[in-house]
């Protein structure tokens, strides 16, 4: 199997990371001036766009420092028991290998709804008190939830790297498989990936592997590819596959990461797959599948990565007998869309609301429940009245049509 280039070239050091210098030189500052003794602000807050390297960055430097790392994402600190069995004792208390240990509470936008305030109360309890630095990843760190954790974090943004540091990057790549590239045809990946490093490895990989020469002939056709296309040609090859083989071969083919096909995979697979016992014969090989899935995550042996992909791909298309009745359409996972959805709605708001705050001192989380519901009447019913509201606000263009169109 042909292991993945984003995997093959995961930066392994700080200075492998894709952009983001200024945020990266603050972050290995940070973490030395521990060396000094404990600083006023004892966690660190990266937040900025998925695909960016926050987490990256992290992992990337315990390893140039030498630290333990204590790793782990919403799924794992939705209550206060669960935080405290992960963080707790290990915010307090030394390694059995005398290393220094660095602890990522990653993906903190996961945390969502009355059930995960618990587990956020107990992470902002971990920061004030910890003896080990803590790192939290976030897209979005004015959210009103960590208003109160905010307080004792040093906050650090990652931006979308350019399109000049995401094509030296590939050319990079192209140099150690020993492909010869064309800048134009970089550029073109580089182009479309709009920021999203996975995404331009996952295109370089897709049209120059096995290539000893990469043109701009070869990648033109990026700049009109539907990728939903793509993605859907990938599932009728694992799903509607001849044999095992065809199956993993598919993989190759994808234009998403492992995790986010694994979550296409299982949003499809009940539409496709009728009979309740071969439905339940498939849904399992998907649950094996995310058991290596977290034991990678938890372990970081990424030679595990074949048995996830082997579970979810020949796994799922040996488990059933491709008998499905008529023609089924595909389609986007539910659950990733609805929480991009509100997920974009909570970046918005907590946006206004921070705009609101400066102007009427009062906190982001009350300007949006009390005062945010007012503007919206005056935008709606006195649109003159409401373009000096977003002068005097400071709203920019995307906030007022937010604000014009509810």
């Amino acid at each position: 199997m042909h292991v993945p280039w984003t995997l093959k070239y995961m930066p392994k050091t700080l200075s492998e990371v894709v952009g983001n210098e200024d945020a990266k030189r603050k972050m290995l500052q940070w973490v030395q001036s521990w060396s000094r003794g404990i600083p006023k602000k004892r966690a660190l807050f990266l937040y900025g766009p998925p695909g960016t390297g926050k987490t990256i960055s992290a992992e990337a430097l315990a390893n140039d420092l030498g630290m333990e790392l204590v790793q782990s994402n919403a799924s794992d600190y939705r209550t206060a028991e669960a935080v405290e069995r992960f963080a707790g004792r290990a915010s307090q208390y030394g390694t059995l290998s005398g290393k220094k240990r660095l602890i990522l509470f990653d993906e903190l936008d996961g945390i969502a709804g009355t059930a995960d305030r618990g587990g956020l109360s107990v992470i902002t309890e971990i920061v004030k008190k910890t003896g080990s630095p803590i790192i939290l990843t976030a897209n979005n760190a004015y959210d009103p939830r960590f208003s109160t954790l905010r307080n004792y974090c040093e906050l650090t943004e990652f931006k979308k790297p350019s399109r000049t540091e995401i094509q030296r990057h590939l050319r990079k790549i192209c140099s150690l498989e020993g492909i010869e590239s064309e800048d134009d045809a970089l550029k073109l990946i580089a182009e479309r990936a709009t920021g999203d490093v996975r995404s331009a490895v996952n295109d370089l990989q897709a049209l120059a592997q096995g290539r000893k020469r990469l043109t701009y002939g070869d990648v033109s056709w990026l700049a009109t590819r539907d990728r939903k296309e793509v993605i859907f040609n990938v599932l009728r090859s694992i799903f509607y596959a001849k044999d095992s083989f065809s199956a993993k071969d598919a993989v190759d083919m994808a234009d998403v990461d492992p995790d986010m096909l694994l979550e296409w995979v299982y949003e499809n697979l009940p539409y496709h797959v009728k009979d309740p016992k071969e439905l339940a014969a498939t849904m399992g090989m998907l649950a094996l599948a995310d058991i290596y899935r977290g034991r990678i995550a938890s372990t970081q042996n990424w030679s595990l990565m074949r048995y996830f992909i082997d579970f979810m791909t020949a796994g799922v298309a040996a488990s059933w007998s491709k008998k499905a009745t008529g023609w089924v359409p595909f389609k986007f996972p539910t659950r990733i869309g609805s929480m991009s959805a509100s997920r974009a709605d909570r970046q918005m708001l907590s946006a206004i609301g921070m705009k609101i705050r400066k102007r009427c001192h009062v906190s982001s989380i009350r300007a949006v429940k009390e005062i945010l519901p007012y503007i919206r009447v005056i935008f709606e019913s006195n649109p003159e009245m409401g373009a000096g509201l977003a002068k005097w606000f400071d709203l920019d263009e995307d906030m007022i049509n937010y604000l014009a169109k509810q």
